[in-house]
C-alpha cells in the first residue's frame, strides 16, 4: 500500500497537499470519523479519495450528483484509479458488471445516490464486500432549513449503526455555525474530529450592482471582462434562463439554457457541452451547478437576487476552482426585494422566520458599504482581520449619505394613503405621489391632493426606488404578500418621530462602473513566448477530450498546461515533474504532449 503522499504524487501527480488535507486524510487513514468544512475548489475530494486508495477495501461515496457520477468515474479512470457507480441511469446489466467488481475486489471507489442506501437489496451488497470509509459529500443537504435539503440524507445516519468500525467522513463547502452543528447532529457526528478550513475564497472577485436593463449590464460584462470564457449565469424563473440564454446567443455568445422544465436529455446534453466544450456559458436557474468540477468556470452571474448567502456562496464557489482570477458580479433590484419579501411570508411561522433571516443577511451583504469578502466571511462565522482589496466596495469605496429625511417622505406617504384612504399601493404609485406626477392612476384616487403630493422633486425616479428598496432591506417596510403592497413595519415608528438616522448606500454611477471593474480585474499572464505553446496545448486536449467523449480537464487542467506551456519539458522524466502529470496521465498522454511540443 502507497502512504497518502506516495498516492498523492504517483496517482494525482502533486508534490505537497494542500493546507488542512494532510491532517484530515491521516485521520481518517488511521479509522477516524471527520466532518469537514472546505470551500469549493479546496480539495475536498482528495480527503476521502486518497483515505479509500490507502486503507483496504472500498471507499463508497454518497453524493446526490446522479447526473455527474459518470464524469467523476471518467475522472478517476483517467487517473487510474479504479472507480464505478450504481444510481438509477444504469440497466440491469451495467449494475450487475459494478457490483461483481465490488464484491471481487476491483473497486477502489464505488459512488452512490443516497436513495439506492434505502433499498435493501444495496444493503446487503455492501455487506459483503469490504468497505475501506464512507463518505457523504455535499453534507449540508441533510439541514432541513438549508438551501438544498436532499430528504434522503436523513437515512445516512444508519451506516454508522450497520457498520460501526467503519470510518465515516462528512463533507461541505457550504455551512453556517448552526448548519455546521445540525449536520453533526444528524449524521451522529458529534464525537467526529471537526475540520473547518478558511471558506475565503481570495482569487474571486466579488461585485453586487443595482439593475438597470439587466440584459445589457450582463452582455457589456460579458464583452468587457470575459469575451469567450465559461461560466454560468443564474436566473429564478424558467422563463427569464430561455430569454437570456436566447438574447445572448443572439448577440454572438455560445449559451445553452438549463432548467428543470427542459426534458431530462436536453438538459445532459447541456451539461455534458458546459462540461466539455471551451468558452460555453449556462444560463440556468438554481437546479444547476452542484458539484460541477469545471475547474475554469471564469464567471458566475446572478440575475435575480439569490434566497440566501448560503445559495450565493455555494453558486458563486463553483467559478474559479483552478485558482485562477473569476468573477461573482450580480444585478439586483428592488422588484428582487419586493418579491423576496412577499416569498418570505409564506409558509408557517417557524419557516417565515428562517426566511426572513436569510433574506435580510443576504440584503445586507447587498446593500454594505463595508467590505463584501469581510461579511461573507462573519456569515459562516469567520473572522477576516481587514479589507480584502478584491471586490467592489474595497476597490471602489460606495459613499453613505443621510437618507433620514427621504425614508420620513417614503413612510409617511404610505402610512397617509393608510389613514386618508384605507388604501396600500406599490412603489410605483408611491414614487409617483413623490414626484408631483399626475398620472391617471393618481387622479383617479385623488392622490394629488395628500399633503406629500410633489414633496420629492428633489430626488429622480430610479432615486426614489433606491430609497425604497434600502429601506425594505433595512426592515422599515415591509411588502403585503398578496398584491406586493408597501405597508410599515414596528420600526417605521422611530424614523417618523425623528428618533433613527437612516443611512443610505449612494449607488455609483453605472457607466463608470463596468469600465474601473474590468481595469481592476488581476490578470494572470503567461510569458509571451508560452501563449502559442499553451494555445497547441489546449487544442490538443480539447481534440482528445472529444474522441474520448470526456470533459476537457479530464486530459489536464489549464494550470497544468500553463506549466508545461512555460517549462517547455523535452523528456517524459521532466514532463514528470509538473504538477497534475500523475504517473497514469504520463504513461497515457506524455508522447502525445512531447509531440505538441515539438510541432
Amino acid at each position: 500500500m502507497d502512504t497518502p503522499t506516495e498516492a498523492l504524487h504517483r496517482v494525482f501527480g502533486y508534490d505537497s497537499f494542500r493546507a488542512g488535507q494532510q491532517e484530515i486524510i491521516d485521520h481518517v487513514v488511521e479509522g477516524g470519523d471527520a466532518l469537514v468544512l472546505m470551500p469549493t475548489g479546496g480539495g475536498k475530494s482528495l480527503c476521502y479519495q486518497i483515505p479509500a486508495l490507502v486503507r483496504p477495501g472500498v471507499g463508497v461515496v454518497v453524493s446526490p450528483l446522479i447526473a455527474l457520477m459518470q464524469d467523476q468515474v471518467d475522472a478517476l479512470t483517467a487517473l487510474g484509479v479504479r472507480a464505478g457507480f450504481l444510481n438509477s441511469t444504469q440497466d440491469f446489466d451495467e449494475r450487475q458488471r459494478v457490483e461483481a467488481a465490488f464484491l471481487a475486489g476491483e473497486l477502489d471507489l464505488l459512488y452512490l445516490a443516497p436513495e439506492r442506501l434505502r433499498v435493501e437489496a444495496t444493503l446487503r451488497l455492501l455487506a459483503k464486500g469490504e468497505i475501506s470509509l464512507f463518505a457523504i459529500d455535499e453534507a449540508h443537504c441533510v439541514s432541513q432549513w438549508g438551501h438544498d435539503f436532499r430528504p434522503d440524507y436523513l437515512a445516512l445516519s444508519e451506516l454508522h449503526e450497520r457498520w460501526p468500525e467503519v470510518p465515516r467522513i462528512a463533507l461541505t463547502a457550504t455551512a453556517t455555525p448552526a448548519t455546521h452543528a445540525e449536520i453533526a447532529s444528524r449524521l451522529r457526528l458529534e464525537k467526529a474530529r471537526h475540520f473547518v478550513a478558511s471558506f475565503d475564497r481570495p482569487n474571486i472577485h466579488y461585485r453586487i450592482t443595482t439593475k438597470n436593463e439587466p440584459k445589457r449590464q450582463l452582455l457589456d460584462f460579458l464583452r468587457a471582462e470575459h469575451p469567450g470564457d465559461a461560466g454560468i449565469v443564474y436566473c429564478l424563473s424558467r422563463s427569464s434562463v430561455e430569454k437570456i440564454a436566447a438574447y445572448l446567443v443572439d448577440n454572438g455568445i455560445a449559451a445553452v439554457p438549463y432548467h428543470a422544465g427542459l426534458d431530462n436529455r436536453t438538459r445532459a446534453a447541456h451539461q455534458a457541452r458546459f462540461l466539455r466544450e471551451d468558452g460555453l456559458i449556462v444560463v440556468a436557474t438554481i437546479a444547476f451547478g452542484m458539484g460541477i468540477d469545471k475547474p475554469d468556470v471564469r464567471f458566475v452571474a446572478h440575475l435575480d437576487l439569490p434566497k440566501s448567502v448560503e445559495g450565493y456562496y455555494q453558486e458563486t464557489g463553483r467559478a474559479g476552482r483552478d485558482g485562477l482570477p473569476a468573477t461573482a458580479w450580480m444585478a439586483y433590484g428592488l422588484h428582487d426585494v419586493v418579491q423576496h419579501r412577499r416569498l418570505a411570508m409564506e409558509g408557517d411561522d417557524a419557516h417565515r422566520r428562517r426566511q426572513v433571516l436569510h433574506l435580510d443577511a443576504m440584503l445586507a451583504l447587498c446593500e454594505t458599504v463595508e467590505c463584501r469578502r469581510v461579511m461573507l466571511l462573519d456569515y459562516f462565522g469567520q473572522e477576516h482581520s481587514k479589507p480584502c482589496g478584491n471586490c467592489d466596495t474595497c476597490q471602489a469605496p460606495p459613499e453613505s449619505w443621510d437618507g433620514t429625511v427621504p425614508a420620513q417622505k417614503v413612510l409617511s406617504t404610505v402610512l397617509r394613503l393608510r389613514r386618508e384612504r384605507g388604501q396600500k399601493f406599490g412603489v410605483g404609485q408611491i414614487a409617483d405621489i413623490l414626484l408631483g406626477k399626475k398620472t391617471a392612476k393618481v387622479l383617479q384616487h385623488g392622490h394629488d391632493s395628500l399633503s406629500v403630493f410633489g414633496v420629492g422633486a428633489d430626488l429622480g425616479n430610479t432615486e426614489w426606488h433606491g430609497v425604497v428598496r434600502q429601506l425594505l432591506a433595512q426592515g422599515l417596510l415591509a411588502v403585503e404578500s398578496d398584491y406586493g403592497a408597501l405597508v410599515l413595519t414596528d420600526a417605521s415608528a422611530e424614523v417618523l418621530r425623528g428618533q433613527r438616522e437612516v443611512r443610505l448606500r449612494r449607488d455609483a454611477p453605472r457607466t463608470a462602473r463596468a469600465k474601473t471593474a474590468a481595469k481592476d480585474r488581476p490578470v494572470v499572464e503567461l510569458p509571451a513566448a508560452a501563449e502559442p505553446v499553451f494555445e497547441r496545448l489546449r487544442a490538443w486536449r480539447a481534440a482528445t477530450a472529444k474522441e474520448q467523449g470526456v470533459p476537457a480537464y479530464v486530459i489536464f487542467h489549464d494550470a497544468t498546461l500553463r506549466e508545461i506551456a512555460t517549462l517547455s519539458p523535452s523528456t517524459l522524466a521532466e514532463l514528470g515533474t509538473v504538477s497534475g502529470v500523475g504517473e497514469n496521465k504520463l504513461a497515457k498522454y506524455g508522447d502525445q504532449v512531447l509531440e505538441t511540443l515539438a510541432s
